[in-house]
């Protein structure tokens, strides 16, 4: 049968803050609003100080001897712990690891790619472990792979630094290699490249970049004028040979002749 609720047992003893009347010590060390110590006071006085300024009693340090309890406002107090929780997990070290595999006689075209793709990922925050393995007779010359590994950690050193030495671990060579901080770490080259490619996953573009299949934008469309218009401003048509009209003259006017006088 399953129960609706967890048992006591499950929460731990300092999993939640203790406000106010939840706090189970006798006696509290007590910090005032403008964080003074104000001494070690009774419970029941000071829940009744923190009323009194209008702000709740908030356990802060559960194991110390008396417990300490400040004088603030709760909801207050937990914003500034969200807030500082932020910045702790903005500022932590990189905890993700990528591995990179050299050898001793690696191409130069295979070493530069494997450096850029360390490149990335130190700029992505991420750690990078660089191992080289020997195959066969090659631990006969174990000095061509540190070589190999000082070299590629020397291209890389503007961007993260080695945690240790590099060492010799069964047939191979092994380092690791943590980010520099944003402020003090080179600009990825690639970062360009990067941010394109990234723009053209979300479906759109970046500013300025046509691409190589784009089409120029096409000319703005003049209206077509209407066929009535342009039977008007044609010229008429020419006169016909054989027409007997055309002859006449209109514009010549006969007066009638005149007409003789009755009387006479």
């Amino acid at each position: 049968m399953s129960r609706p609720f967890p048992s006591r047992s499950s929460f731990s003893p300092g999993s939640a803050v203790r406000v106010n009347g939840k706090i189970r010590a006798r006696e509290v060390r007590v910090i005032g609003v403008d964080s003074q110590q104000l001494g070690v006071l009774p419970l029941a006085d000071a829940i009744n100080l923190a009323r009194s300024k209008g702000v709740d009693l908030v356990e802060i340090a559960a194991t110390a001897t008396p417990p300490v309890c400040r004088l603030v406002d709760f909801g207050k107090y937990r914003y500034e712990q969200a807030k500082k929780e932020k910045e702790a997990r903005k500022h932590q070290h990189a905890n993700k690891v990528k591995e990179i595999q050299l050898s001793p006689q690696i191409d130069r075209h295979d070493f530069g790619v494997k450096l850029s793709h360390a490149i990335d990922f130190l700029c992505e925050e991420m750690k990078v472990k660089v191992t080289l393995r020997f195959r066969g007779r090659e631990m006969a010359h174990k000095e061509f792979g540190f070589k190999q590994v000082e070299k590629f950690t020397a291209e890389i050193a503007p961007y993260g630094h080695p945690d240790f030495p590099a060492k010799l671990v069964g047939k191979g060579i092994t380092v690791m290699i943590s980010p520099l901080p944003r402020n003090k770490r080179a600009r990825n080259p690639r970062q360009d490249e990067i941010d394109a490619e990234r723009s053209l996953e979300d479906g759109s573009p970046p500013p300025g970049d046509l691409g190589p299949d784009a089409k120029p934008a096409a000319e703005p469309k003049t209206k077509a004028p209407h066929p009535a218009s342009t039977v008007a401003s044609k010229a008429p048509p020419a006169a016909f040979s054989n027409n007997p009209f055309t002859k006449l003259d209109l514009n010549t006017r006969q007066d009638p002749p005149p007409q003789p006088d009755p009387e006479s």
